[in-house]
C-alpha cells in the first residue's frame, strides 16, 4: 500500500529529482579525462601519477556500488541519498580547490564513494515509482540521462579546460548539487518496506568487498602501464583480488544480513542479464576509449573534434531510447536486445574498415549505428533483468547490475589498451620486413623522398636519414591502423558471442495499463 505522502508526489518530479544527481555523477566519470594534461602541468605531476585522478575515483565508485542497497536500509534511503549528493557536491568543491595532487586524489576518492550510490539508487527509485506497465519507459528516461553523461562529459570538459580552468570542471557540480538536495528533501520518501531496522553489521563483508574490488580496479587500470605480470605490484594486487573476492563469496552466502546479497544470482534470469550487461560494458567502454584515441593520435583531430565524432552517436541513442521504451511495453524485450546486439556488431564491422584516408563522415556513420544499437540494448536489458526482482531487493539488484557494467567497462579498456600495444608491435614487425633493399617499391619511395629533401638543401646523409624517418613514421601509423581494425573486429565478435545468453532471460510478463485491462 502506498502512503498518502507517496500518492501525492508526481512521478515526473521524482524522475527529475533522481536524474539530476545521476547525470552529475555520470558526467564526472568522464569529464576529467580530457583535462589530465592541464592538471599535470598545474600540479607538477608525472604521467603515471596524474592517472590516479581517474583510478582513485573508479576504485571508490566500484566499492560502494554493490553495497548501495544495504546502506540505504541501514540509514534510510532518503537520508542516504541526500547525504551522498551533499558529500559529492562538497568533494567536487574540494577537488576544484585542491592545491596538490595528493589532496586532489584524496577528494576524488570521497567523490567516487559518494557518487557510487547515486546511479543504483536513482534506478531503484524510478523502477518503484512507475507502475509495471511503464517501467520500460522509466528505464528509457533513465537511459537518456545515463547516455547523456558520456556524450557531454568529454566535450564539456574540453571546452571548460580550454576556456576557463580545469578546476571549473569540478565547480560546475556545486549549483546542480544544491538543487538536487533541495528537490530530494521535498520529493523523495522512504517506502514503507524499507523501514530502518537494527541489523548486525557484516564487517568481514565490508572489508573484503573494499579490498577485493579496490585491488581489482587498480589491476585493470594500471596493468598495461606497469606491463601486467612483470610488475610485482600488479601480481600482489591480483593475488589480493582473488583471495578477497573468493572469501567474500563465502562470507556473503553465510551471513544473515549480507552487504551484497549474492543469493540474487540464484535467479537465472538476473544472472544472465548481468552477464550480458558485463559484456555490453566491455564492448561499449572499449569502443568509446578507442575511437577518440585513434582520431587524436593517427588522424590529428583535437579533443573537441574527437568529441564531435562521438556526439552524433550519443544523440542517436537519445532519440531512439523513448521509442524503445514504448516498443518494449508491447513486445518481448529479449528480441529488442537481440536486434540491438546485431546492430552494434554491424557498427564494429564498419569500424573495422577504417583507413588513414577516411574523412569525418566515415567516422560519424558507424558511431550513429552503434548509438541505435545501444539504445535497443540498454533499456530492455535493464527492464528484463530487474523485472523478476522484488521491491525489497531492488536497491541490491541495481547496485550489482551497475557494478557489472562498470567492471565490464574497466576490463574492456584494460584489454583494448593491451591489445593495441601488442598488435601494433606485431604489425610493425611485419611491415618493417617489407622495407628492404630487395623491395623495388620501398627503394623508389626512399629515393623519391631523399631527392625531395636534398632539393630543400639537405646534404646526402641527412636526406637519407630523413627519408628513412618518414618511411618509418608511415609504417608505425599503418601498424596502429591495422591494430585498431583488429580490435574493432574483436569487439564486434564479443557482441555476437553473448547472444545465446538471451535464451536464459525470463520472458517479461505483459503489464497492461489499468484502462486496457477491461
Amino acid at each position: 500500500m502506498k502512503t498518502s505522502e507517496e500518492k501525492n508526489i508526481n512521478k515526473w518530479l521524482i524522475t527529475i529529482t533522481v536524474m539530476l544527481p545521476a547525470i552529475m555523477e555520470i558526467v564526472d566519470t568522464s569529464v576529467a579525462n580530457v583535462a589530465l594534461p592541464h592538471m599535470q602541468g598545474s600540479l607538477n605531476a608525472g604521467t603515471d601519477e596524474i592517472t590516479w585522478v581517474l583510478t582513485s575515483y573508479l576504485v571508490s565508485n566500484a566499492v560502494v556500488l554493490p553495497m548501495t542497497g544495504w546502506l540505504a536500509r541501514m540509514f534510510g534511503r532518503k537520508r542516504f541519498l541526500i547525504t551522498c549528493i551533499t558529500l559529492f557536491t562538497l568533494a567536487s568543491l574540494m577537488c576544484g580547490a585542491a592545491p596538490s595532487l595528493g589532496l586532489l586524489i584524496f577528494f576524488r576518492v570521497l567523490q567516487g564513494a559518494a557518487g557510487g550510490a547515486l546511479i543504483p539508487m536513482s534506478q531503484a527509485i524510478m523502477m518503484e515509482t512507475f507502475p509495471p506497465y511503464q517501467q520500460g519507459m522509466a528505464m528509457a528516461i533513465f537511459g537518456v540521462g545515463a547516455m547523456f553523461g558520456p556524450i557531454i562529459g568529454p566535450a564539456l570538459g574540453g571546452w571548460i579546460t580550454d576556456n576557463m580552468s580545469w578546476r571549473w570542471i569540478f565547480y560546475i557540480n556545486i549549483p546542480i548539487g544544491i538543487i538536487a538536495v533541495v528537490m530530494a528533501t521535498f520529493f523523495i520518501y522512504d517506502p514503507s518496506y524499507l523501514k530502518r531496522g537494527k541489523v548486525s553489521i557484516d564487517y568481514w563483508g565490508l572489508a573484503l568487498l573494499t579490498v577485493g574490488l579496490g585491488a581489482l580496479q587498480i589491476v585493470l587500470d594500471k596493468g598495461q602501464q606497469d606491463d601486467w605480470f612483470n610488475s610485482g605490484f600488479i601480481i600482489a594486487c591480483s593475488v589480493l583480488t582473488a583471495v578477497s573476492l573468493a572469501a567474500l563469496v563465502y562470507v556473503e552466502l553465510t551471513h544473515p544480513h549480507p552487504i551484497v546479497n549474492l543469493r540474487l544470482f540464484k535467479n537465472v534470469s538476473f544472472s544472465a542479464g548481468n552477464l550480458v550487461m558485463f559484456a555490453v560494458g566491455f564492448c561499449l567502454y572499449s569502443s568509446i576509449m578507442l575511437i577518440p584515441l585513434f582520431l587524436q593520435t593517427l588522424m590529428g583531430y583535437n579533443a573537441t573534434m574527437a568529441g564531435m565524432v562521438l556526439a552524433p552517436g550519443g544523440i542517436a541513442t537519445l532519440i531512439c531510447m523513448p521509442f524503445v521504451g514504448a516498443i518494449i511495453q508491447r513486445y518481448d524485450g529479449r528480441k529488442v536486445v537481440f536486434t540491438g546486439l546485431i546492430i552494434a556488431a554491424y557498427s564494429m564491422h564498419i569500424m573495422q574498415g577504417f583507413t588513414l584516408e577516411a574523412a569525418y563522415p566515415d567516422f560519424v556513420w558507424p558511431r550513429v549505428v552503434l548509438g541505435i544499437g545501444l539504445a535497443m540494448i540498454f533499456v530492455p536489458l535493464t527492464t528484463v533483468t530487474l523485472a523478476t526482482i522484488s521491491k525489497e531487493e531492488m536497491g541490491n539488484a541495481t547496485g550489482i547490475f551497475s557494478l557489472l557494467r562498470n567492471i565490464g567497462g574497466s576490463v574492456g579498456i584494460a584489454i583494448s589498451a593491451t591489445l593495441l600495444a601488442r598488435y601494433s608491435q606485431f604489425y610493425q614487425t611485419s611491415l618493417v620486413a617489407h622495407v628492404n633493399p630487395y623491395n623495388p617499391q620501398a627503394q623508389s619511395q626512399i629515393a623519391m623522398l631523399k631527392g625531395a629533401l636534398m632539393g630543400r638543401g639537405m646534404d646526402q646523409v641527412a636526406a637519407e636519414k630523413g627519408a628513412f624517418a618518414i618511411i618509418y613514421g608511415k609504417v608505425v601509423r599503418q601498424a596502429y591502423m591495422l591494430s585498431y581494425n583488429r580490435i574493432f573486429f574483436i569487439v564486434g565478435i564479443a557482441f555476437v558471442v553473448i547472444i545465446p545468453l538471451l535464451l536464459l532471460l525470463k520472458k517479461p510478463q505483459k503489464h497492461l495499463p489499468p484502462g486496457a485491462a477491461h
